[in-house]
């Protein structure tokens, strides 16, 4: 099997692109939001570097945006990193909450 276009993050590999790409297909987001929850999982498996950094909402968004090839949304996938971290009682510093 050939592809055209290089892995973007090795770590989670050419299915997670793939997922992205699909996610990146659908139209509404309450049809993307379980998918990208699943998504943003497989990300922070792949990088658990990241669990503790304070811009990992930043991050992770960046990946997932290139990762579908510019379809999805940075902003989107970022507010479900910040939800999912809100439901395991991860909380940012206070000085970065201002921010946001």
């Amino acid at each position: 099997m050939k592809y055209e276009l290089k892995i973007v993050d090795r770590q989670v590999g050419r299915n997670g692109d793939l997922f992205a790409v699909s996610i990146g297909e659908m139209k509404t987001i309450e049809e993307r939001y379980p998918y990208l929850r699943i998504l943003v999982s497989i990300v922070e498996q792949a990088h658990p570097e990241w669990n503790q950094a304070p811009t990992k909402d930043s991050q992770i968004a960046l990946l997932v945006f290139h990762m579908s090839r510019g379809s999805l949304d940075k902003d989107e996938v970022a507010e479900i990193v910040r939800l999912r971290d809100e439901e395991r009682g991860y909380t940012p510093p206070p000085e970065l909450k201002n921010e946001q």
